[in-house]
């Protein structure tokens, strides 16, 4: 196995006689103090054993001695298929003797069937995994070093991450250069009788499709309508159904749970792993919870189709489960490898076991569940109904033709739409609901053609257009998967990999970049557009998976792309002349040395360093004024972060004064007592006000206390563990 979790829980599984122990990942690499690939002897690779796995290989060869049959069980994807075959290297087993078995999910009968059926290491799958490999070490040690001459020591350029920041760069430059227009909408408040008000919105004047772009024009329309009486002119009613989701991919999972639950890609596929792995449910032992998170198929097997039906019959009944099995298609771009992501069993359910689970843990199990057996469920139905209300035109009145003018009048014709909907059946709803659903009950009152309608109020409304938005986890990972960039299992890492080389910034949760981020891609887009094409990327993933079924030679795919690359590359070494970042000197002077700090870009965003580097190392954060008083002293607060990027709220006059919050300070002083107003945010974004004063009448039952308790109890229990381990440490 890669992981000791998924080894014990395996091993309990396999009982006596068996012995499975973990590799902790691959055990041979390519080094890194070398290129170790000779470019004229057919692209051969030079591994080595990883420097700190020694001890870790003599205790393998040491077990494996000691046993009559030895299975490599390491993930089913590629990555997974080459450390078996660097394993099979390490113990001396012929990779083509049946030493390899896989499987979806980490229950027994998987376990068990997995063992009865033994098999040969897929070469194909090896060859493709060394070509990624190869092609990423290729660009990553030919071009950085170019990098490092031109414009700074320490930066790296990727096949994949470079694409992915010119998308986020593009994107950036977009909303620069996007215009703003600006348009109106026109809103109503009506009325039918004794009803309850109901909304409908100008959709058409004289036939034609609105169209007000100033306000003096939406003014006018807003007066000429509340001259006018009203009446339906048509009622449409319709039955609508909404299907249900297929289960989650990998891309599909980090993107629910980015809109859902605020999860980063890293953080949704580090607790989905720990899931898969397995969780220690009490008297049941450890249990695989999920199949295997990295995949782009939306297939699941009959068994997992049986065990959801017998739930949705046995807890919603006989309405709530198809005539036949909702099967979903796989798309032409998936490898199709392995299942859809879902609970190995669906009788576990959420509320049974999160008692084991931690809280990160439980929402993404659930989340999980929640879409699995809604896909297995019938469709959500819904009543939809869509009036359109006309004015009453004067007998007497000409045919007009003007589309919106400072001179409409009654004589014109408006045209209002109101929609309700209802929803009249659940189905799978009853589960799960969409991240971008909106499907809430609107209800109209009663209405036939003819009747006359009231109108309450006109609200215009000015709006401008907006620039398309910028990427966030979500939307970043939904744009890769569908150009074809990357695979499942890169693009946590790839998002990863460009915030810590400082190209991109998470600001807001949304992805902008940096400077650096610019002149890195720029230059990439004038000498090497290959590296940061969309097209050419998503071609070699391609001609990849063509390696991984044996229909393209890796050594042929390696040389087709090396010749063009080492020839651009010498060019651009004698074309591209260093590379000036500017600089932005700061007004605050050094401590040390008093020359004027300047603004560096880091890992977790901007500070200040001393420019007299290396002799003056002097750095500080940039502290931004929130212009609120602090309640301790006669200081302000500011934002700070942590070591990991944190951020949270001090005194300016640290360390002398202590106040801390990771709440943020608000400018209105507490009406009761006057002291200092914190907003605290909930994960879900629901903020709560409170006042500082905790002897302040308003505190009183109020729910941040309970919320403060808890972060006090953590604190105490993180300061415990470190005065542990420090005792430990001597």
């Amino acid at each position: 196995m890669e992981s000791p979790t998924k080894a014990k829980t395996i091993e309990r599984y396999l009982g006596k006689g068996y012995v499975v122990k973990a590799s902790m990942g691959h055990l041979r690499d390519l080094p890194k103090s070398q290129f170790a690939i000779d470019v004229d002897n057919n692209f051969e690779p030079k591994y080595i054993n990883i420097r700190g796995k020694g001890d870790l290989i003599k205790e393998l060869k040491k077990e494996a001695k000691k046993a009559d049959k030895i299975y490599l069980a390491s993930d089913p994807d590629r990555e997974g298929e080459a450390i078996a075959w660097h394993l099979a290297h390490i113990f001396d087993i012929d990779s083509t003797s049946d030493c390899r078995i896989v499987f979806n999910e980490i229950t027994k009968p998987a376990i068990q069937a997995a063992v009865k059926e033994p098999h040969a290491i897929n070469l194909d799958m090896v060859d493709a995994q060394q070509a990624r490999r190869m092609l990423d070490r290729i660009v990553g040690y030919k071009l950085s070093p170019l990098l490092w001459r031109k414009v700074r020591k320490g930066l790296s350029a990727g096949r994949v991450q470079s694409v992915t920041v010119k998308l986020i760069c593009d994107r950036e430059k977009e909303i620069r250069e996007f215009v703003s227009v600006e348009y109106w909408t026109i809103g109503t408040k009506l009325k039918k009788g004794t009803s309850p008000q109901f909304d409908g919105e100008l959709t058409h004047i004289n036939g034609k499709k609105l169209d007000i772009g100033k306000g003096d024009e939406a003014k006018a329309v807003q007066q000429a309508m509340e001259d006018c009486k009203w009446q339906v002119a048509e009622i449409k009613e319709r039955q609508t159904s909404r299907k249900a989701a297929p289960p989650f991919t990998t891309s599909s999972l980090q993107q629910d749970a980015a809109r859902k639950l605020g999860f980063t890609s890293k953080r949704t596929m580090m607790v989905a792993q720990q899931l898969y792995e397995g969780i220690d449910l009490g008297r049941k032992g450890p249990v695989g919870l999920i199949t295997y998170m990295r995949t782009d198929s939306v297939r699941i097997s009959e068994q997992a189709q049986q065990e959801a039906k017998e739930y949705i019959l046995e807890t919603f009944g006989d309405k709530y489960y198809p005539a036949k099995a909702n099967v979903y298609s796989v798309g032409k771009k998936a490898q199709d490898a392995h299942e859809a992501i879902r609970p190995t069993s669906a009788m576990l359910v959420p509320q049974q076991i999160e008692k084991y689970l931690s809280k990160d843990q439980f929402k993404l199990y659930q989340l999980i569940w929640q879409r699995f057996v809604a896909s297995q469920m019938v469709p959500a139905v819904f009543d939809r109904l869509t009036v359109t209300i006309k004015n009453q035109l004067p007998s007497d009145a000409p045919k007009a033709d003007a589309v919106v003018a400072d001179h409409v009048s009654v004589h014109d014709e408006f045209t209002l739409k109101s929609s309700g909907s209802k929803m009249k059946f659940a189905g799978f709803t009853a589960v799960y609901t969409m991240a971008d659903s909106n499907d809430k009950d609107v209800i109209l009152p009663d209405m036939a053609v003819g009747d006359s309608i009231n109108l309450f109020k006109v609200n215009p409304v000015q709006h401008f257009t907006e620039p398309p938005p910028r990427y966030n986890d979500a939307s970043l990972v939904k744009t890769l998967e569908e150009m074809g960039i990357g695979r499942p299992s890169t693009y946590a890492p790839i998002i990863e990999t460009i915030l810590a080389r400082g190209y991109v910034q998470r600001i807001s949760k949304s992805f902008q970049p940096t400077e650096l981020g610019n002149i890195v891609v720029d230059m990439l887009q004038e000498y090497f557009k290959d590296i940061v094409d969309v097209k050419f990327t998503a071609d070699m993933e391609g001609k990849l998976d063509s390696v991984a079924v044996g229909k393209v030679d890796k050594t042929d795919l390696l040389r087709e792309f090396y010749g063009p690359f080492a020839e651009t590359l010498e060019k651009a070494d004698e074309a591209i002349g260093h590379v000036e970042l500017p600089v932005e000197v700061s007004d605050i002077p050094c401590d040390i040395c008093g020359r004027m700090m300047v603004v560096k870009q880091g890992r977790f965003g901007k500070f200040l360093a001393c420019p007299g580097f290396p002799e003056c190392r002097n750095t500080k954060a940039i502290l931004k004024d929130t212009g609120v008083k602090c309640p301790k002293c006669d200081g302000h607060i500011v934002e700070r972060k942590t070591r990991r990027g944190k951020g949270f709220y001090g005194c300016n006059k640290y360390p002398e004064c202590d106040f801390v919050s990771w709440d943020a300070p608000i400018a209105e002083p507490c009406p009761e007592c006057g002291s200092l107003q914190l907003k605290h945010y909930y994960r879900n974004g629901r903020g709560l006000v409170y006042c500082y004063n905790g002897d302040c009448k308003t505190r009183i039952d109020h729910p941040i206390n309970k919320e403060l308790l808890k972060q006090a109890k953590k604190a105490q229990r993180a300061e415990a563990a470190k005065e542990a381990e420090e005792e430990k440490n001597g």
